[in-house]
């Protein structure tokens, strides 16, 4: 498809790049071209750097160390940053070890034209308060997986901090008995999850209500406020989780300002499945399920008592046609689904899309009932009938089609959500930050899955059933399976770096002791920091406050009330008919019969006819002779035509 469209990806030009510059036919031509253009490369984030990518960067640096360039008098560099501990995109492409590979190689290039090479590394953190960075250095001090030793200093010497274990949410000895009538997908009243998510969210409505947070002003003094919704973020390993969905739950259940998360799928959006339930059935009328789903849908608000009246005993095996004779019951429905059957044969997915939305009043009652969230999905989905009309020929069917088969994800920026709490993974986390950082996802997690295909010393090697592994492939699978460990410390570095004063630690599910997992290995390092005994809501934990809480003045929070706008009339969908000025009337607007020149009285078939005969004369006549315009004209026009004809073309 990019092929026929003529496109590239971001990976394609990236494998681009480095096959030019790898041609020898081209490499020094267009390396020379940019030994006058290139002074400076800098590389930022390097952990995340892939093969592909430093190989790029590698060529490009090629000139730098070869010698005198075009310039002589210019000094050209290469600065390279990045952490490696955080290093957590591999399904990527990222490779941390380039890191160093790539560091010996420039130092080698370098020091052979006596050039200087400079490695070193800042160990302040200007982030996170002293508790934090000490709980993090006692976590790793018996992990691997960051590749080298963490040592940390606080810039924020002063900030205090806070370090909260809470006791485990164990799985319940017995499973609750529910009702046969229950839905499958309901989460029983005991689940661990989901009394984790509740008392969750029962801790941080107490946090807003009575705490303070300690923060330094720009002189380095310290001041507490009050702590608001926007200073939490909440952190799980996985969107697919029951966990990630229960804790949107409980907030929005507790009237909490939440932000959606972080990665959406358009299709699996509410909002955006109702709307594909009734594009369905404007193409299908047929379909009763997808005609169900609609009605039940905020587009149309019906009870589960409406749709059993129209349903049971109908007279139709359509549900279509039971509410077509039914159209005293239920007007409203009717008169808006027969209009949209109206315009679905002539109206693009989009204006049809928009004609939902818009002059149906849609947006409003899917974000009247499923939160301002949803809007994201709608507006994708918007997006995305103007992406499949860039491409395809226009059609309501064709465009259900393409939507089931794309897959769409729209990345939220967490970062200007404004004062809600944002619950999100560790991966979108990396590079943001908030005064309280709650992990709730600490339990023990499976072992990582390898690939099916391994590279096995260059070759690509289908991995065979674990009970028939050659032992020539185990030192490769074990090493694989070594650096998605170690990739695994690193992902919990990233998690408990986001903190800047609390980090608040919960678990649940089946977390026993002596198991690796978060959970015990974030317990022991409290622990051996000499952490105090906590009374939580659910038992006893565990605080560790090196410094204590509140120090300096309290200072009001500022909050910002944004005015109401004042919509203007002509915004809102108009309900009356406009009244149109009245316009001079044209002859063909006057009625009544039509009389060509000869006296040919029209009728529609005959107002056809004579048109295209003329046409047909007029297109061949200037042709030919003039003298024989009648011989040509009585064999090409009908005898009850040909006079009106040749008169009106002559």
């Amino acid at each position: 498809r990019k092929q026929a469209h003529g496109l590239l990806d971001f990976n394609d030009l990236i494998l681009r790049t480095r096959t030019l510059l790898s041609d020898e036919r081209v490499a020094a031509w267009v390396l020379f071209r940019l030994d006058g253009g290139i002074d400076h490369i800098l590389v930022d984030e390097a952990q995340d750097t892939s093969p592909a990518q430093w190989d790029v960067i590698r060529l490009l640096a090629q000139e730098f160390t070869s010698g005198q360039g075009a310039r002589a008098n210019v000094q050209r560099t290469i600065f390279v940053v990045g952490d490696k501990k955080q290093s957590i995109y591999s399904f990527q492409g990222a490779d941390p070890e380039g890191f160093d590979r790539m560091r010996d190689l420039f130092s080698a290039q370098l020091l052979e034209i006596d050039q200087p090479f400079q490695s070193t590394t800042l160990d302040y953190s200007f982030r996170s308060s002293p508790a934090i960075l000490g709980l993090v250095d006692q976590v790793f001090a018996s992990q691997s997986g960051l590749g080298s030793q963490s040592v940390h200093l606080a810039y924020k010497s002063g900030l205090p901090g806070r370090v909260d274990v809470w006791p485990v949410f164990q799985k319940p000895d017995k499973a609750e008995v529910r009702h046969w009538t229950d839905p499958l997908d309901e989460v029983s009243t005991d689940h661990q999850d989901k009394k984790l998510a509740d008392t969750l969210t029962s801790h941080i409505q107490d946090l807003i209500e009575t705490e303070t947070l300690t923060q330094l002003d720009r002189k380095g003094a310290p001041l507490h406020r009050k702590i608001t919704a926007g200073d939490f973020l909440i952190l799980v390993q996985g969107r697919q989780k029951l966990l990630f969905r229960e804790i949107h739950r409980a907030c929005k259940e507790a009237g909490l300002p939440i932000a959606g998360a972080d990665r959406l799928k358009v299709a699996a959006e509410l909002a955006v499945q109702d709307i594909r339930s009734l594009l369905a059935f404007l193409a299908l009328p047929e379909d009763n399920l997808s005609l169900a789903e609609a009605l039940k849908s905020p587009l149309f608000s019906w009870s589960e008592q409406d749709m059993f009246d129209l349903a049971q005993g109908r007279d139709s095996p359509f549900l279509w046609r039971s509410l077509q004779n039914r159209k005293a019951d239920f007007p409203s429905t009717l008169q808006r689904l027969t209009e949209l059957r109206n315009l679905a044969d002539f109206k693009r997915p989009f204006e049809l899309i928009e004609h939902i939305l818009t002059s149906q009043g849609g947006r409003t009652a899917l974000l009247g009932q499923l939160g301002p969230e949803a809007a994201e999905g709608i507006d994708a989905l918007v997006s995305q009938s103007l992406a499949y009309e860039w491409g395809s020929v226009p059609s309501l069917t064709g465009f259900l089609v393409w939507l089931d088969a794309d897959d769409l994800e729209v990345k939220r920026q967490m970062d200007s959500v404004g004062d809600k709490i944002r619950v999100m993974t560790v991966h979108g986390a990396k590079g943001l930050e908030a005064p309280i950082v709650i992990l709730p996802d600490t339990a023990e997690r499976k072992d990582p899955k390898t690939r099916d295909i391994v590279d096995h010393r260059g070759l690509a090697v289908w991995k065979p059933n674990s009970k028939f592994i050659p032992n020539t492939l185990t030192p490769t699978l074990d090493a694989l399976k070594s650096r998605q460990l170690a990739e695994r410390d690193r992902l919990l570095y990233v998690a408990l770096t986001r903190a800047e004063s609390w980090l608040i630690v919960m678990g649940s599910g089946d977390i026993k002791e002596g198991r690796n997992c978060w959970y015990n290995t974030i317990h022991a390092a409290a622990l051996a920091k000499g952490a105090s005994p906590y009374i939580t809501a659910t038992g006893v934990g565990l605080r560790y406050e090196p410094i204590p809480w509140q120090a300096g003045d309290l200072k009001e929070v500022k909050t910002t009330i944004r005015e109401a706008c004042v919509v203007p009339d002509w915004v809102a969908p108009s309900s009356t008919t406009p009244i149109w000025p009245i316009m001079p009337r044209a002859p063909s607007d006057l009625g009544g019969e039509k009389v060509v020149s000869g006296g040919l009285t029209q009728s529609n078939s005959n107002a056809l006819r004579l048109g295209t005969a003329v046409h047909l004369l007029l297109e061949t006549l200037p042709n030919t002779k003039q003298s024989s315009w009648s011989g040509i004209a009585a064999r090409l026009i009908d005898e009850d035509i040909f006079a009106a004809a040749l008169q009106e073309a002559t």
